[in-house]
């Protein structure tokens, strides 16, 4: 008898284990069916999540990690190896374990079924591939498509431009806000992306998420059935990315609306990341609301945010980056922003392949013009790394890459009298502390001022809607905003009557130089 009840215990013990741990093994695929043959050999020290806690795969490639009966297990892919992709070049590299479904099987927009019962071992197939510790990727903004419409638009703007400029790209990433709520259009966006043929990452954004949602925890049940993790990591070259959700829904303080942040398990993640990232490693962090934005200061939950920066603190080598916005903007943090850390903290907001939401006068192919309300032309950006260190650039879809800024000026001014005219330069990467100069007719380098008003030119689009006696094909764009990287001077009408050249310098923030010209006259004044 005494046997049977220790069997029973047993048994019993064995259940328990069964149901709270879960183990696999991380292995090189050679024959690359996704399946572990017996020759093909665990990698060790590999890192394995489950969304909260991080582990290392022992010498034959196992882990273990607890389980909580809702999870999602990845893998942080290491330097020099590959997920396989799924048909739309989104990397496999989890496996969502759901057993009861999701919480609310009600959603408007479908959620998870229930997963049944985990393997045995669950393992995931590694492939090895060089990787460049010098490389270059894609980023998206907001493509945030509201219908089918705005999908063709997407596709003949951004994944044409892009298609023309994707030699010596390594992958790319979208910064959330992939559709505009109806998450049935995860599938035409995923189809649009496809078309680059280049693995893909994607952040959850807060027109991606379930409204019908009680819990945070369960606003993101459509976006990872659609679209993978909302929250994970992995290295390329010598940099480690992370990609986070940092919409809180419902509002944890009001019921009602979002409100950037973390949950308290997210900074748990991002802890126990860290623990096995090195230090020399550049840092990329994606997420999709800028952690401050002027004049919102109660949109971001300052507790976590301040939790976030102190994590990173012991990292020299880190970028943000954001989008939400829809303008750009360079940020630098410092302790006034609560920054502690030794290297310098930039966040980069990234303008939005949507524009100023697929809005304005249609160009010769149909599409918007899109021209953001700071006056940054629609476009992606380039994250160049060079080892630990980066570069960026932006890249407008109607003009070729050295197309780094708008000069606005008047076309005529006159020789005499007062003259109150002036020229405009809207650096779209520009930030604060830049310098821009300018010049006439080959003359003496002067600077120019910075400033944060409306961007004219742009402000000059608007007004042809309003001026106009029909109405304009399109839709009326937003209205203008105050832009973070503008500069202007006075105007001279001092070189004579006739046609003159000015020409405008930029040199960004990594030394790189950049200059443009446009030409206006003077006439005599009668």
């Amino acid at each position: 008898m005494k046997n049977k009840i220790i069997l029973l215990i047993a048994l019993c013990s064995s259940f328990v284990w069964a149901q709270n741990k879960l183990s696999g093994f991380v292995f090189e695929d050679l024959n690359q069916n996704g399946k572990k043959e017996r020759n093909e050999k665990g990698i060790q020290n590999v890192a394995v999540s489950n969304g909260v806690q991080v582990v290392l795969t022992d010498e034959k490639g196992r882990y273990e990690l607890p389980l909580s009966g809702d999870d999602v297990i990845f893998v942080i892919k290491p330097e020099d190896y590959a997920f396989p992709n799924n048909e739309f070049n989104l990397p496999k590299f989890y496996h969502f374990h759901k057993p009861k479904g999701s919480p609310d099987q009600d959603f408007q927009y479908k959620a998870f079924s229930p997963t049944g019962k985990l393997p045995r071992s669950l393992d995931f197939a590694l492939i090895s591939q060089k990787e460049d510790k010098d490389f270059s990727l894609f980023v998206f903004g907001d493509p945030q498509v509201y219908n089918h419409q705005q999908v063709e638009y997407f596709e003949k703007a951004i994944i044409a431009d892009a298609n023309q400029n994707k030699e010596g790209i390594a992958f790319g990433i979208s910064l959330g806000d992939l559709v505009g709520d109806d998450l049935d259009l995860h599938l035409p966006y995923k189809k649009a992306i496809q078309k680059l043929g280049l693995t893909w990452h994607n952040v959850m954004g807060n027109h991606d998420m379930n409204y019908e949602a009680r819990e945070d925890k369960y606003s993101d049940e459509t976006y990872e059935l659609n679209m993978g993790p909302a929250n994970y990591a992995f290295n390329y070259g010598n940099t480690h990315f992370i990609i986070l959700d940092n919409i809180l829904y419902p509002h944890p303080q009001t019921g009602k609306g979002y409100w950037g942040g973390f949950r308290k398990d997210q900074l748990e993640f991002l802890k126990n990341n860290l623990r096995f990232v090195d230090k020399d490693k550049l840092l990329v962090i994606s997420f999709h609301i800028p952690l401050f934005i002027p004049g919102l200061e109660d949109h971001y939950d300052p507790v976590s945010r301040q939790e976030f920066l102190d994590l990173l603190q012991d990292f020299p080598h880190i970028l943000l980056m954001t989008a939400h916005t829809h303008r750009q903007e360079i940020k630098l943090y410092t302790e006034k922003e609560g920054w502690k850390g030794k290297g310098e903290l930039y966040e980069y907001n990234l303008g939005t392949t949507s524009g100023d939401w697929y809005s304005g006068e249609l160009d010769p192919r149909g599409n918007p013009y899109s021209t953001m309300r700071d006056g940054t032309p629609q476009g992606y950006a380039f994250l160049n790394v060079r080892n630990n260190q980066y570069t960026l650039d932006y890249k407008s879809v109607r003009h070729s890459k050295d197309y780094q800024m708008e000069i606005y000026l008047p076309k005529v001014i006159a020789d005499k009298g007062w003259n109150t005219a002036r020229v405009w330069v809207n650096v779209f990467m520009g930030k604060s502390g830049d310098e821009v100069e300018f010049r006439v007719n080959q003359g003496e380098w002067k600077p120019m001022r910075y400033t944060e008003e409306k961007d004219p030119s742009y402000y000059h689009s608007v007004q042809k809607w309003d001026f106009s006696e029909s109405l304009l094909k399109g839709r009326r764009p937003s209205n203008p905003v105050r832009s973070t990287h503008l500069w202007s001077a006075p105007l001279p009408n001092t070189a004579g009557v006739g046609t003159h050249t000015l020409e405008v310098r930029w040199t960004d923030r990594f030394g790189r130089t950049y200059q443009a010209e446009k030409t206006y006259r003077i006439e005599t004044n009668n």
